[in-house]
């Protein structure tokens, strides 16, 4: 009867045991698994990107070469009439960017990245002189993202708004750092590089006090960007007074993230609250904000006989 009890005890230990092996497993491994689940996730879409990226840089890349090759049968053609005339100017103002910084962090068993954001300003320069239509980028020191696209569609629509063909000139932008910038943004320079080279055109100063980030499309209409609060201290700490930024940004959208750690393991969760952008940005980092929504407008605040 004694090993009966026995048997029978030992069966039922058996059969919770494995019930809570089934059903009862802690929530750090489920955690874990979830994470797992979302990294998995993360890397294919992480992989889907790069593979557009590259198909974009292609297309980019092919787009270059018939805009050259089309600058340089126009040189030749206003070269054949005799209508081509250079002219040459220069102009410079500070433009806002954003470093961004990835530092991997280890914790035992497992790594972690932390991105890290911060403003800076960078020199933008533009000399115009007779040459053969071309629109040449330089950057020192050398920075990650190319800025030849919106070089070339800030030097498209200088020219329609001032009315003043380039095609007996070169176009040359400066782009100075006191570091290099792996992350900087060209296409968010793309206002202020129409600007600068409106001015050359026109040969009228700017005003150094205001500064602009936006992008810039064929038909000059400023487009959104990111990074404005860390673009908005950069230009405060460096003496801007006026921020000049996109229409579109003007609903702004700050992110709270708070850490939790399980063991080993740490939770990040990301809360965000929205605030209308001049109202923020002047309240938290003390510089004025206008908004613009194309070039015209850009053009209203910079130049400085305008009233």
């Amino acid at each position: 009867m004694g090993n009966r009890v026995i048997v029978l005890l030992l069966i039922a230990s058996l059969a919770l045991n494995g019930y809570l092996w089934v059903y009862a497993q802690p929530a750090e491994d489920s955690e874990f698994r979830q994470m797992e689940a979302e990294i998995e996730s993360l890397q294919e879409r992480n992989d889907e990107l790069r593979m557009q990226a590259m198909t974009n840089n292609q297309s980019l890349q092919s787009c270059t070469a018939q805009l050259d090759f089309y600058r340089e049968r126009i040189f030749e053609l206003e070269s054949e009439s005799g209508n081509m005339t250079g002219i040459e100017g220069a102009a410079t103002l500070q433009a806002p960017a954003v470093i961004q910084q990835i530092e991997v962090v280890d914790e035992g068993p497992f790594f972690r990245r932390v991105v890290t954001e911060e403003g800076t300003m960078i020199d933008v320069s533009v000399e115009i002189n007779s040459g053969k239509g071309r629109v040449l980028v330089q950057t020192v020191p050398l920075m990650g993202v190319v800025f030849q696209d919106a070089a070339n569609t800030a030097s498209f629509v200088a020219q329609d708004v001032t009315g003043t063909s380039l095609a007996g000139s070169d176009t040359i932008f400066s782009i100075t750092a006191e570091q290099e910038i792996p992350g900087v943004d060209g296409p968010s320079a793309g206002a202020l590089m129409t600007l600068i080279t409106i001015s050359a055109i026109e040969g009228e100063p700017l005003n150094p006090d205001i500064t602009v980030t936006g992008t810039i499309d064929d038909e000059g209409n400023i487009g959104s960007v990111g990074g404005l609060v860390e673009k908005a201290q950069a230009a405060s700490n460096s003496g801007k007074e006026l921020f000049l930024i996109p229409e579109e940004n003007r609903m702004l959208t700050i992110d709270d993230i708070n850490e939790q750690r399980i063991g080993d393991i740490v939770i990040s969760n990301q809360n965000s609250e929205t605030f209308e952008a001049e109202s923020y940005i002047e309240e938290e980092v003390g510089i004025d904000v206008e908004y613009v929504e194309n070039i015209d407008d850009v053009i209203a605040y910079a130049f400085t006989n305008t009233e």
